[in-house]
């Protein structure tokens, strides 16, 4: 009984030696991935910071608008059709 206890907790000290191994490797090609997209993220601020010292400024006085006007006409034209609708579903 003694032996065959022995010769599992190796078994399984055999085991746990052979997950740790495996965790480990896993571990050192993510840190591997993550270098990687770090110089891949690094390269890439880089050319934009290049392209934006590139890039002619805009005029200060060229200002979108925001929105565009609404013709005076509209307003009554619109609170008249809403006044008409209210008639008709009072059967005026």
């Amino acid at each position: 009984m003694k032996f065959t206890r022995t010769l599992l907790a190796a078994a399984l000290v055999a085991l746990l030696a052979a997950c740790s191994n495996g965790a480990q490797d896993s571990a050192q090609d993510a840190q591997k991935s993550a270098d990687t997209a770090q110089q891949a993220a690094d390269t890439a601020q880089q050319a934009a910071a290049a392209a934006t010292a590139a890039a002619p400024a805009a005029p200060a006085t060229a200002v979108a608008p925001t929105e565009a006007p609404v013709p005076a006409a509209s307003a009554p034209a619109a609170a008249g059709t809403a006044a008409s609708a209210t008639d008709a579903t009072k059967g005026n």
